[in-house]
């Protein structure tokens, strides 16, 4: 997502190490994946899992300790809500290859969202509030779902679980591979020194 005040030569998403993500099986659980704090939607991806009858499982460093202990400690129960705490590159891929859809229903205009690529390597759909750069990762129906309002995404549940999780991971192989980002900026740098 631009900000308008400045100025810009091109749009080059971040990209990540694809290969070194699979398609997991899926499950019957969602994830919430980042820092926990009341831009990122934890509370209402607890929400969103406790009206669905799914369970949800939390993984993320705390940075608002007050949050968390107020809106998301007083949820979890090792059983409809699990935390897991930071979880590092190995788990990763288990952690987000194993659920049925990520939700990150962040509450600000988020530049970029890493765990949104990751999960969707992995096969993971995404169910997201549409702001920032959202959009232009999430494609509805292919690989995810934007949302405006909880019933929306609580309706997107149980929709994501319909969605081919190798199609999930195609639809940003070519996008958001750290190869093709590499490769656009040698191109960026080419048409600025011909310049």
């Amino acid at each position: 997502a631009r900000q308008p005040a400045l100025p810009y030569a091109a749009t080059i998403h971040p990209g990540i190490a694809i290969a070194s993500f699979h398609v997991g099986a899926g499950g019957d659980s969602l994830v919430f994946f980042g820092r926990i704090h009341p831009d990122t939607g934890t509370a209402l991806a607890i929400d969103v899992a406790q009206r669905t009858g799914v369970p949800l499982v939390i993984a993320g460093i705390v940075q608002d300790h007050e949050y968390f202990e107020h809106s998301v400690a007083p949820h979890i129960d090792g059983d409809r809500v699990t935390y897991l705490g930071a979880v590092g590159p190995k788990q990763r891929q288990e952690v987000l290859g194993a659920a049925r859809a990520l939700l990150h229903l962040i509450e600000f205009d988020e530049p970029f969202g890493f765990s949104v690529v990751e999960a969707m390597a992995c096969g993971t759909p995404v169910i997201s509030h549409s702001r920032g750069s959202m959009p232009e990762i999430i494609q509805p129906g292919v690989n995810g779902y934007l949302v405006s309002t909880t019933d929306e995404a609580v309706a997107a549940v149980s929709e994501a679980g319909e969605l081919d999780r190798p199609t999930v991971r195609h639809s940003i192989e070519d996008r958001f591979d750290a190869d093709r980002m590499v490769d656009d900026y040698l191109a960026l740098y080419h048409r600025i020194l011909g310049d």
